[in-house]
Formats: structure tokens, C-alpha cells, sequence
């Protein structure tokens, strides 16, 4: 029986398809992490806008509370 002889041409290109699926492979489960720290950063965005929306409420009901504690004091020294 005849080996099949394979030609340095032919052997380049079976080695570089092998090294292009390899560097796939690498790159396929880099996007996988960073699509995956994406999602987890706008979880994080979206539960600080929540609590920035609520300290927002919470300071004009302070700043309304002191103002009327103010002019009420101002009231009774004059």
C-alpha cells in the first residue's frame, strides 16, 4: 500500500487550521468573561442609580424638615 505524500502547502494549511480553531476556542471563552463582567457592571449601575433615587428623596425631606425647624425657631427668638 502507497502512503498518500502530502505536499509542505497542504501540511501549512491543515496546521494553520488547527492553530485558528485553537486561538477560536481561547477567544470564544474570553468573550464569555467579559460578556459575563458586562452584565454583572450593569446589574451594579442599576442598583446605585436605585439607591441614589432613594437618598435624592430622603435629602429633600431633610432639607425641608430643617428649613421648617428653622423658621419655626426664628419664629419663637423674635
Amino acid at each position: 500500500m502507497k502512503r498518500k505524500q502530502i505536499t509542505p502547502k497542504q501540511y501549512a494549511d491543515a496546521m494553520t487550521a488547527v492553530r485558528l480553531s485553537s486561538h477560536e476556542k481561547v477567544c470564544m471563552e474570553r468573550m464569555k468573561t467579559l460578556i459575563k463582567s458586562i452584565d454583572e457592571l450593569k446589574k451594579d449601575v442599576k442598583e446605585m442609580r436605585a439607591d441614589m433615587n432613594k437618598w435624592k428623596g430622603a435629602g429633600g425631606i431633610i432639607l425641608i424638615l430643617i428649613s421648617i425647624i428653622g423658621s419655626v425657631f426664628y419664629f419663637f427668638t423674635k
